[in-house]
């Protein structure tokens, strides 16, 4: 079980929920919703990641209410007893057992890097509840073959070095994650990661910082772990896919090519926005990707309709 001690580390003007959701095979997960008033949304969020990535989706008035939750062994979400269940199959079930607990039905679903994987999953694995997919910064299938591309690094090369590169931290685990949690990650370490060119500035300071932080809650070792299982997900048959897509893709992100998001978007008629942002879209450009997910609601809404 995870040693995950809950923080309240809403602002003034946020909203935020946590509640308990058994999954198919009895883990137990951390999951949460912004409780606010509008259509639901089912949120696959970034590998690893957390609600406090998403600064525009924990406003009451943000017009969507959201259902997530964090991914096994993150952020109080049990290990799985079986600790290869950890697979993007396992994720897609686990955002059915959220939507079970709560009742709903069908959902578009969002996602977020390797949370497009997730919701391009459940999509082809539970049809009849996904009613749209955005997809923010990834790729539905195969995300390591997408990494390093404005690094120009060959693609056939891609997924070889970022997959032993996870090897190797997963490896470095125990050691990488005492440094992480002894390393005083303040405000001026916070605006050097922004500036680092692996994430670019956005003006809130404080939101990354507080992202930051809660991330690093979750061993290295565990999540290079899921990363590793996730790496193991190909590409899904969109042709199968028959619901409003929307992707918002950054240019300057190493982690999802812009390129393999655009060609996505065009086999499945999707809309497509690129911005000048890295992997970090919902904390870079937060107003506007939250307006394109409105629009993918509005369409979602009028298909079904």
């Amino acid at each position: 079980m995870s040693s995950y001690t809950p923080r309240d580390r809403t602002l003034p003007g946020e909203q935020l929920r946590f509640f308990d959701v058994t999954a198919a095979d009895g883990t137990r997960l951390r999951a949460w919703t912004n409780d606010a008033e509008g259509p639901t949304v089912v949120l696959c969020n970034g590998l690893g990641t957390n609600a406090y990535c998403w600064p525009a989706l924990l406003r009451p008035d943000c017009g969507v209410r959201v259902v997530s939750w964090n991914h096994r062994g993150v952020g109080g979400s049990e290990r799985p007893s079986d600790p290869d269940a950890v697979d993007i199959e396992d994720f897609a079930r686990d955002a059915v057992a959220v939507m079970d607990h709560l009742g709903i039905a069908s959902a578009p679903m969002m996602g977020w890097s390797m949370g497009v994987n997730t919701i391009f999953e459940a999509a082809v694995s539970h049809p009849d509840r996904v009613d749209g997919l955005f997809a923010v910064g990834g790729v539905p299938g195969d995300t390591f073959a997408s990494m390093l591309a404005p690094l120009g690094v060959p693609r056939a090369a891609r997924k070889h070095m970022t997959v032993n590169a996870a090897r190797l931290m997963k490896q470095l685990g125990g050691p990488l994650t005492t440094l992480a949690r002894t390393f005083p990650f303040n405000h001026h370490m916070t605006a050097a990661l922004q500036h680092s060119g692996f994430m670019l500035p956005t003006g809130e300071t404080p939101l990354v910082q507080r992202a930051v932080r809660e991330f690093l809650t979750t061993p290295i070792d565990w999540y290079m772990h899921l990363a590793l299982h996730s790496s193991l997900h190909l590409r899904v048959s969109l042709s199968e896919i028959d619901v409003p897509t929307s992707f918002v893709a950054g240019t300057y992100d190493v982690l999802a090519s812009a390129a393999d998001m655009r060609t996505a978007a065009a086999r499945t008629d999707g809309d497509y926005l690129e911005l000048a942002a890295s992997h970090f879209l919902p904390l870079e450009h937060p107003d506007t990707v939250h307006a394109a997910l409105l629009e993918l609601v509005r369409q979602s809404r009028r298909q079904a309709a």
